[in-house]
């Protein structure tokens, strides 16, 4: 009888640095996304117009809901991606991300 090990969660820890040449192209796909969202927009604070100003009027956020960290295992054999957190800043890397620490 072949036992399977049991599994183990690992946690990776990133900082990944973009540079957006097309800032509308980011925006409007984050727009496309939350328009085929299936979110009931009646049990929302703001409607979907709303949503769609504040992702046109912030590229970090429009960035932020777009990028899909769930394909970073994707093709590995034996992982399966449990969940994550994404976010997007605008600036200089924090100090504990920086080379060197600097």
């Amino acid at each position: 009888m072949d036992e399977q090990p049991a599994p183990v969660t690992v946690h990776i820890y990133c900082r990944v640095e973009v540079l957006v040449t097309d800032p509308a192209a980011v925006t409007g796909h984050a727009i496309a996304d939350l328009r085929a969202a299936d979110i009931d927009w009646s049990a929302e604070e703001d409607g979907r117009e709303a949503a769609v100003e504040e992702l046109r009027s912030d590229l970090v956020t429009s960035l932020a809901g777009v990028v899909d960290i769930s394909r970073l295992g994707e093709g590995i054999p034996g992982v399966e991606f449990r969940g994550g957190l994404c976010w997007a800043e605008q600036g200089p890397a924090r100090n504990p991300f920086r080379v060197g620490g600097r």
